[in-house]
């Protein structure tokens, strides 16, 4: 069989860390297909080039085909693929982990399941929203009155700053159109951070379905992970937006969430911040690559060994 064109698949270790790249690019009405080790991006005014390891995630608008062997790349890469469009925001797909550890999986499947552990993450979670407030007595009723509280404050205060009547968090998925301006703009900014975040999830082996405020979603660990930059990023680029009601506001809102993605270290702080809240204090993932047996006793045993003597020692 002839060997298929282009680079061959490249070793986890040599791709750039998820905390070395873009944060994400928007396409709409193009074809997306791969030259070697990069996408092409094709439209009525000729052909882009985009380096597939440079980048964190795609966000696929309306109008956009994908050849085989662009998304063959993009899973190569690890480059996370996010269909976006006018009727709300559907993840459909996302690269390889840029890992080959367990040890944060293994460690997310941990603290979900136990009840003790899952309040602990959920509170330092709303301790890294609130630093200024001590959060570790309260329960989650609590938190979730607090954030509610915090949360109805700031859009108030956008409001007031901006001239933006605020009359509530109102849209429909299925009808981007149908809410205001500023609900529209705030659509359109959280779905750029729920596919920065599901992206750098799965570029670090994680569920993006293991959340532990929100939970029953594929995307909910997604959903966590952006709730912690949302009063920082998309609520006041979504409020200053719709104040200037640009003509194309979804795409001036990209670009600016865009911008201070980069400006503000949104990537990097999410790959330090997911390490932090899964990880023991002090801990880092730097287990050594291998495969183990499990073993109800021991904890881990060595992999490649044959334990049949052990079997017979065992034996009455």
């Amino acid at each position: 069989m002839p060997e298929l064109p282009g680079i061959q698949r490249p070793p986890v270790q040599a791709l750039p860390q998820i905390r070395d790249r873009m944060t994400f690019l928007y396409l709409e009405r193009c074809t997306l297909g791969r030259q070697d080790g990069a996408i092409t991006v094709t439209d009525e005014s000729g052909i882009v080039h985009i380096p597939a390891a440079a980048i964190s995630v795609l966000l696929l608008g309306p109008g956009t085909r994908v050849t085989h062997r662009a998304m063959e790349l993009m899973g190569d890469a690890g480059v996370g693929a996010v269909w976006v469009g006018e009727h709300g925001v559907r993840y459909y797909a996302h690269g390889r982990p840029l890992t080959t550890r367990t040890r944060l999986l293994l460690r997310q499947a941990e603290l979900v399941s136990n009840e003790r552990k899952h309040l602990a993450v959920v509170r330092k979670m709303y301790q890294m929203r609130f630093p200024e407030e001590d959060v570790s007595h309260l329960t989650m009723q609590q938190l979730r009155g607090r954030e509610g509280s915090r949360v109805r404050s700031l859009y108030r205060r956008m409001s007031r700053e901006t001239g933006v009547p605020w009359n509530g968090r109102l849209y429909r998925p299925e009808d981007f159109a149908s809410g205001d301006l500023v609900n529209q703009a705030l659509s359109a900014g959280h779905a750029c951070l729920y596919g920065l975040a599901h992206a750098v999830i799965a570029a670090l082996g994680c569920a993006p379905g293991l959340g532990f405020v929100h939970v029953g979603h594929e995307c909910s660990f997604a959903y966590d992970i952006a709730d912690l930059y949302k009063a920082e990023v998309t609520i006041p680029i979504a409020f200053r937006t719709a104040a200037e009601a640009p003509e194309d506001l979804p795409a001036v809102v990209r670009r600016r969430v865009r911008d201070a993605m980069v400006e503000r270290h949104i990537l990097e702080r999410m790959v330090q911040d997911i390490r932090a809240l899964l990880l023991p204090e002090g801990e880092q993932d730097e287990q050594e690559e291998a495969v183990y047996l499990w073993d109800s006793r021991l904890g881990l045993v060595a992999n490649g060994v044959n334990y049949a003597r052990e079997e017979a020692e065992e034996e009455p």
